[in-house]
């Protein structure tokens, strides 16, 4: 085989190596952003149904004022 050749061979065997270690770090990545998400998402859920049970609380009690008020 020719040095050019071989040459030429060896720089697309380092770039298929560095092309792969992107994938990996990548892929890395992307699973991390996903548990992130996953996780931003249940604490959202959680904070929405606090969120609800303090309205319906502040509501009850101000109806027991008002009724209190009536009497």
């Amino acid at each position: 085989m020719a040095t050019g050749n071989w040459s030429a061979l060896e720089a697309l065997e380092t770039k298929v190596d560095r092309l792969l270690q992107l994938t990996n770090t990548l892929g890395k990545e992307n699973r991390a952003l996903k548990t992130q998400q996953q996780n931003w998402t249940t604490e959202r859920a959680k904070l929405i149904e606090k969120n609800e049970l303090a309205k319906s609380r502040v509501e009850a009690m101000i109806s027991r004022l008002k009724s209190l008020e009536q009497d």
